[in-house]
């Protein structure tokens, strides 16, 4: 196994980095002090402190081909996945035995008690990487705009929440047609705090995804937040969403996975246009789900639990 260094860098903003920050904060510091926690990447291992692998993205041959071999799988106290599907691949791929694995899924501080929405306007919003899906999003966004001119899309995507700007250069074509569309705002990559703002006043997180997300924590708050969302059944997708959001087969052909997101989103925006009780009261149950099963006060009892019990 590689031994180098592991950082995450300073001024990257995403998923993994939100999460390690936000279990450090909450961890008790003796508790702390005693374990190197490794989010996906090991480079560097400390000798002093038990080590945690807390997995985030799939298996790949470059970072986990190394945990097919049981003499490297023991340089860890436990191995933690974010999902069960991840702990599914985890076991299919690199041949890690469930016994070595717990999953302990994301967690985020939720929004609240859900506020039915009154705006006459529909607001949509996408707010992860350009790579996700928005080359799907956009154009259904401009058909489905001439459909219904009640409808607004705000865009929160770019590879500098990852401090990875080169790899936008492929998709600043796709940010220039978002700035051009007079119902579409594109903001490029924000705080999180200013995305949460945003996600409190927007109505459905329109995910066309073709990335088998292990987890998606754009979802968690984009649903504790009240948002319906509408996405693929794919990667840990359902699992996340909790049938909630409003799913729809996967496929591998793009021309065939726009058709069947735009009806699917079609018809969502026809419903939130409704606004019916029953449906406010689906969103309501989807908030109280998302609040008691993705908190952090939930999580860190967890995370607590898990790690003095390997002491």
């Amino acid at each position: 196994m590689t031994i180098e260094t592991n950082e995450l860098s300073e001024r990257a903003r995403g998923g993994t980095e939100l999460m390690l920050n936000a279990l450090h904060a909450r961890l008790d510091p003796e508790l702390a002090r005693q374990f190197q926690i490794i989010p996906t990447r090991v480079r560097w291992l400390d000798p002093a402190r038990k080590r945690i692998l807390w997995l985030h993205d799939k298996p790949s041959r470059e970072e986990s081909s190394f945990l097919e071999q049981a003499e490297n799988r023991a340089a860890f106290a436990g191995i933690v996945c974010v999902s069960h599907y991840q702990a599914a691949l985890f076991q299919m791929i690199p041949g890690v035995p469930y016994a070595d694995m717990a999953v302990l899924q994301n967690a985020i501080e939720p929004f609240g008690a859900y506020v039915p929405r009154r705006s006459e306007r529909i607001r949509l919003i996408y707010h992860t990487t350009p790579d996700r899906g928005l080359d799907i999003l956009v154009p259904v966004f401009e058909y489905l705009a001439t459909r219904h001119p009640d409808i607004e899309l705000d865009v929160f995507s770019s590879f500098s929440i990852y401090d990875w700007t080169e790899r936008d250069e492929p998709y600043k074509p796709l940010f220039e047609r978002c700035r051009a569309h007079p119902r579409i705002r594109y903001h490029g990559a924000q705080p999180n705090a200013v995305v949460r703002e945003a996600l409190g006043e927007c109505d459905i997180f329109a995910y066309p995804n073709i990335e088998p997300e292990t987890s998606c924590i754009s979802a968690i708050e984009a649903m504790s937040a009240g948002c319906l969302t509408v996405c693929a059944a794919y990667g840990g997708l359902p699992e996340t969403c909790a049938n909630f959001a409003r799913l729809y087969p996967f496929t591998e052909n793009l021309q065939a996975h726009a058709q069947r997101f735009a009806a699917v989103l079609d018809d969502a925006i026809a419903t939130v246009r409704l606004r019916r009780p029953e449906d406010e009261y689906l969103r309501a149950q989807q908030v109280e789900y998302f609040t008691r099963f993705y908190s952090w006060d939930r999580r860190i009892v967890e995370w607590d639990a898990y790690l003095r019990g390997l002491l």
